[in-house]
């Protein structure tokens, strides 16, 4: 679901897209192959020749140890509450029925979002990108567990032994059924990026696609905003206007603070230099408000009444009774299970970060100090982050994993663009996701407090998904069909199909569930239906936003680009020189010796091209 879209979410702000994307390789009088990247004369660059004067650090230089621990934690911060809303919101839908199931489940979303974020940076797109749940897979695992019908009852107070056993693997086999659908639906990514073949998808999808697409997750989730938030709109409401207040109202207000040696008075700090922390602060200024109010029992203590899930002990059970150490390991929830309608539904969500991603590839490469990404970095990166959506099924997450564009944004504001530093925040991600306490600690943020956070970030997402449509031209009838068409259908189908039973009855069950879980998947209806009629209508370049697209994402380095001069930032450790004296790993579109494929561009031009 990010992300001040996300706002801290899920999950990716799609303006970082908008202004970087892959299409920017697209190029006239044909395609010519790419040079050998480490044989030419751009490979004698270092990051220093890059370095500009408004950065402190770029990808390759490394920060003193205590600065580098510093900023790692910050961009720890930063996605703290975007990791931790997936498994606090997928815990009803699961059935999740004991506090220390969700610390369980907790520890391994950040144990292995540090573990994914370890490998992108270091042999994926090596860009500073940290990965963690998204909430582009919350829709199709939404529709996966309506299929799997409602909860059983459970009551933890009451409950005999072989009720706990029968509940907690009611919840194991829902759990189950995600992670078959992430392995599987993993597998495509995985072939995309490391075939090159995701260069050929993204000729056939422009900014009609994408909006429908990326802004239709976030109306679809705002029921799950309202839901929490309804548990004490009071709660819900303060933390919303904590966020408002200092991500919007606050950014150019500076507060008196003791000074210094050399003004030993007092020193003017700006607000705004809180940016990048004000979700969290946010956060703990409503969660030790909701602890105060909790303490002298403002709130009922009657789990029925309404009210009850503002307070801080709801989970202190979790808190007291979960081990200091935690160990996630690979089907800790049993054996997946794989269905045709899950793996199908789920791809939907796997193409929507995909796309998204790359995207922030391009945005981060400017804000780091690096040249825009090559084509192979750009395979490779696609590749790695299907390769921890495996994982992230393999371990039982309940979500895959994306970019995150916040993340992107802190590299842009702080001009530290080191990739030490998400390294080191990804060994922080590991270290929280194996202590328990810490996990417990987490687990006992009061629902509509997360509630407050989601009507914010959820509500980012569906903005930048429809900040899009500035490329296209909004006069041409054509346009304005295509995007209500699809908006109608994307909305309408998924809501019927929810609230009929037996709205979808073939003569093949196996038909029926896999219609069923994607008709019931918005961006998946919308961004389809919007990728046929924007290919299949007829439109100029100029009136579909191709132009403008493809304009907007040529960066500083556009001439080196198309040279094929790159600097060795993209290279992989350790193995470069092997790679250079074996003359077929050119063929090979994740090696960093990638020359390129021939493609005959899409857009109508006989000479233009695409490199893959």
């Amino acid at each position: 679901m990010d992300d001040d879209e996300r706002c801290t979410i899920h999950n990716k702000s799609y303006t970082h897209m908008l202004e970087e994307q892959p299409l920017a390789n697209l190029k006239s009088d044909g395609i010519e192959p790419a040079q050998d990247v480490t044989s030419s004369p751009a490979a004698a660059k270092t990051t220093k020749d890059l370095k500009t004067s408004s950065l402190e650090y770029t990808v390759e230089e490394i920060p003193p140890w205590y600065t580098t621990l510093l900023l790692g934690l910050q961009h720890f911060l930063l996605m703290f509450s975007g990791v931790l809303s997936i498994p606090l919101i997928l815990a009803g839908p699961l059935c999740v029925h004991t506090p220390e199931a969700l610390t369980q489940l907790i520890a391994t979303i950040f144990f292995v979002s540090g573990l994914v974020t370890l490998l992108q940076s270091t042999f994926g797109i090596r860009l500073p990108i940290v990965q963690g749940g998204t909430f582009t897979f919350l829709l199709p695992t939404f529709a996966i567990l309506d299929v799997r019908g409602p909860c059983i009852p459970f009551s933890a107070a009451n409950a005999t032994v072989a009720e706990e056993k029968e509940a907690e693997e009611f919840w194991h086999g829902r759990i189950r059924d995600i992670q078959g659908a992430i392995i599987v639906s993993s597998l495509v990514q995985i072939i995309l990026g490391c075939t090159g073949a995701i260069g050929l998808l993204l000729r056939f999808i422009g900014p009609l696609t994408i909006t429908p697409t990326i802004g239709l997750i976030g109306l679809s989730l705002f029921s799950v905003a309202e839901s929490s938030m309804s548990t004490q709109w009071g709660i819900g409401f303060l933390t919303f206007t904590l966020i408002t207040i200092f991500s919007q109202l606050l950014n150019n207000v500076e507060i008196p603070l003791p000074g210094n040696k050399r003004f030993p008075i007092f020193t003017l700090f700006p607000v705004r230099s809180l940016y990048l922390l004000f979700i969290i602060i946010s956060i703990i200024i409503a969660w030790i408000f909701c602890a105060i109010m909790t303490a002298f029992d403002v709130f009922p203590n009657d789990p029925d009444a309404y009210g009850y899930k503002a307070r801080t002990d709801v989970n202190k059970d979790a808190l007291i009774n979960s081990p200091w150490i935690i160990f996630p390991y690979p089907g800790q929830w049993g054996v997946p299970t794989v269905t045709a309608a899950g793996v199908i539904g789920m791809l939907a969500g796997v193409i929507a970060s995909m796309i998204e991603s790359i995207g922030d590839y391009y945005a981060c490469a400017r804000l780091s100090g690096a040249p825009p990404p090559p084509a192979h970095a750009i395979n490779r990166g696609i590749a790695m982050e299907g390769f921890g959506c495996f994982l992230a099924g393999f371990w039982g997450t309940a979500s895959g994993t994306t970019s995150y564009s916040e993340n992107i944004g802190a590299v842009g504001l702080t001009k530290v663009g080191s990739r030490v530093v998400i390294q080191t925040c990804a060994g922080l991600l590991i270290l929280v996701g194996l202590c328990g306490k810490l996990n417990a600690l987490f687990s006992t943020v009061p629902e509509p407090v997360i509630g407050g956070v989601l009507a914010v970030t959820f509500g980012m997402v569906g903005a930048v998904g429809f900040s899009n449509l500035q490329f296209i031209n909004l006069n041409s009838s054509r346009n304005l069909f295509i995007l209500g068409v699809s908006l109608f259908l994307g909305i309408a189908v998924p809501h019927y199909i929810h609230s009929t039973e037996n709205a979808i009855n073939t003569r093949s069950e196996q038909l029926n569930q896999i219609l069923t879980v994607l008709l019931e998947t918005s961006m998946f209806v919308g961004g389809a239906t919007g990728l046929v009629l924007d290919n299949f209508i007829k439109g100029t370049p100029e009136e579909r936003g191709m132009i403008k697209w493809i304009e907007s994402t040529k960066g500083e380095n556009a001439e080196e680009e198309e040279e094929g001069e790159y600097s060795p930032v993209y290279n992989l450790p350790l193995i470069m020189g092997v790679l250079r004296r074996m003359s077929w790993t050119k063929y090979i579109p994740i090696s960093p010796t990638f020359r390129g494929f021939k493609w005959k561009q899409w857009m109508g031009s006989e000479s233009d091209s695409y490199q893959a």
